[in-house]
């Protein structure tokens, strides 16, 4: 749980990682406490982050969006930071003794945010802080480590004369996934050049125009891109027959071929 700023105010907060890790503690305690011989199901994120727009609806969750930085691999992963009632929302959506269980919970985090710390807990929170910035700090220097190691690929990309029949231009990949899956190609820039699992460029070719003065364009493998937007389809959410939302683009876009869920 974090004390963060929110929608213009100190507020405690839970992630959505952080509200199925509570669940699962909740759910495990309530089957130990009960001495049932089965052993309770875990709740999984994917599965959790499929139901939040079904709970909350779509229209106020960008605010909501968060990232969560694997300290080991460095990977950002989709997630959710809600304050008080959305996550208390979350909760009543499985039952309303979990509800009752994360109000107090978060409750009780309030009333110590509310009262002067004792030395003991400025102590452990100055700790805590020192640990939660060293951690920063490392996930920062990973993501600095990719970058860098992005931009010398970059640097050795192999420059052709004509376009190798495995790779596709930009202007291609919009052609093909605008007839595949109807994306625009605002949506197509997006996944090849800021999502976070974008796929390498193969290399570059020269442009044989001669009004084009020796400039050159970038071209993708053509597993790679399709690998690279079955991934960013499977991972968007319907809204209507058409428009569909992905937790790291802003906003909705036309998607068509996918099954609604």
């Amino acid at each position: 749980m974090t004390i963060a700023k929110f929608q213009g105010g100190d507020a405690v907060t839970m992630t959505s990682i952080e509200l199925v890790d509570f669940i699962n503690s909740h759910r495990k305690q309530q089957s130990e406490q009960a001495g049932l011989a089965v052993a309770f199901t875990a709740l999984r994120h994917d599965h959790f982050m499929e139901k939040v727009p079904k709970v909350l609806g779509h229209e106020g969750l960008p605010k909501f969006r968060d990232t969560h930085h694997n300290a080991q691999n460095g990977q950002g992963y989709p997630c959710y930071r809600f304050p008080k009632r959305e996550s208390c929302l979350m909760a009543m959506s499985y039952s309303y003794d979990l509800q009752a269980a994360v109000f107090d919970h978060m409750t009780d985090l309030e009333q110590k945010l509310a009262r002067p710390m004792t030395q003991a807990e400025i102590t452990a929170a100055n700790a805590n802080h020192l640990v939660a910035v060293e951690r920063q700090q490392r996930e920062q220097q990973v993501a600095l480590e990719r970058i860098e190691r992005r931009v010398e690929d970059l640097s050795q990309t192999a420059v052709w004369d004509h376009c190798p029949q495995n790779c596709q231009s930009l202007t291609r990949i919009k052609e093909t996934m605008l007839a595949r899956h109807g994306l625009s190609g605002a949506v197509v820039d997006y996944v090849l050049k800021a999502w976070p699992n974008q796929p390498n460029p193969a290399g570059m070719v020269r442009n044989g125009h001669e009004e084009a003065l020796g400039s050159q364009y970038l071209v993708w493998s053509k597993s790679h891109v399709t690998a690279a937007f079955h991934r960013f389809v499977s991972e968007s959410t319907m809204v209507t027959a058409t428009q569909a939302t992905h937790p790291y683009f802003e906003g909705r876009f036309r998607l068509v071929q996918k099954v609604q869920p």
